[in-house]
């Protein structure tokens, strides 16, 4: 082990095996996405990712699994998040009957109830323990969500790949996991945590990488359809919505419009009344629903018309 943790399991790897990775998910990746998730695994870093909701940072951590084979350990962060949702916690009704039952003592140089036998793992501790083939990857999603205090409680796992038990030492891990923590900018994140990690910013994709993400991820959907999708998408955008569709809403709606017209494949153009009835796949807020008035509906089916005779033309 050096001084700055285990070595990577991955310090091998390349750009060709990062960039394969990616196109077997079918994740539509930029150079800088590629470079910097490279550097993250030969280096053993964690990777903090930033963006809007929707951008694709979740499924990032998801494809480096599902490429490596590895299991992916998925930490939910949320207001009020504690060490015993995170890292470990005892089970306490084990131990309680272990004691009236004079098999286990509290403390002292005998049989103890604080051992393995009645440690539960939670998502943290559980990656820093796995002992499958491939690394873990951990994926620590939304932390600007969870308490600033909760910041204090990642920095050992960050830093050190390892955790303290006070009952049991510190747990350190064989090979680090592969470690992806999410945010969606909601609160800034300490420096500390920041020093720990590489930094990834995943921008709202343009037109034609947007189009090239539908067009992967919905193959049965006509590609001219789906370039009227992607053009509306866009122009939505350009609006100042309550909460702002991203990637994920273009490819719900996709897979819905898809789905409404059937295995056939149908490549004529949106009419108006497809594209009013499926808008709430792109628009969540009741507010955001009501300002879809007959001029917006019309600036958005010219929008798929020129967006249909770019990718036909």
């Amino acid at each position: 082990m050096s001084e700055n943790g285990p070595a990577s399991a991955f310090a091998d790897v390349t750009e060709g095996d990062v960039r394969r990775a990616f196109d077997e998910e079918d994740y539509v990746a930029g150079d800088d996405v590629v470079t910097t998730v490279l550097l993250a695994l030969r280096l053993g870093k964690p990777l903090l990712v930033e963006g809007p909701p929707g951008a694709g940072k979740t499924e990032l951590a998801k494809v480096l699994a599902g490429s490596f084979g590895s299991e992916l350990v998925r930490l939910q962060c949320y207001e009020g998040l504690a060490a015993e949702n995170a890292l470990y916690e005892w089970n306490y009704t084990k131990q309680l009957l272990a004691v009236q039952a004079d098999q286990r003592g509290v403390e002292g140089d005998g049989a103890t109830v604080f051992d393995e036998e009645y440690l539960l793992e939670r998502p943290l501790l559980r990656a820093l323990r796995a002992d499958g083939d491939r690394p873990p990857v951990l994926l620590i999603d939304e932390v600007d969500r969870a308490d600033e205090e909760f910041e204090a409680l990642l920095l050992e796992v960050l830093s050190d790949f390892q955790v303290s038990i006070p009952e049991l030492g510190t747990v350190a891990a064989g090979r680090p996991p592969i470690v992806v923590v999410t945010s969606n900018r909601t609160r800034g994140l300490s420096d500390a945590l920041k020093r720990r990690c590489l930094y990834l910013h995943v921008d709202p994709p343009g037109p034609d990488k947007e189009r090239a993400i539908v067009e992967r991820k919905v193959p049965e959907l006509d590609g001219a359809v789906a370039a009227e999708l992607v053009g509306m998408a866009q122009r939505l955008r350009e609006e100042p919505w309550i909460k702002q569709p991203g990637t994920a809403e273009t490819l719900d709606w996709a897979r819905a419009v898809a789905e409404l017209r059937g295995a056939a494949g149908d490549g004529d153009a949106l009419s108006p009344a497809e594209v009013e009835n499926t808008l709430s796949c792109l628009l969540k807020e009741v507010e955001d629903v009501r300002r879809v008035d007959d001029d917006l509906l019309g600036a958005l089916l010219e929008a798929a018309g020129e967006a249909r005779e770019a990718a036909e033309g």
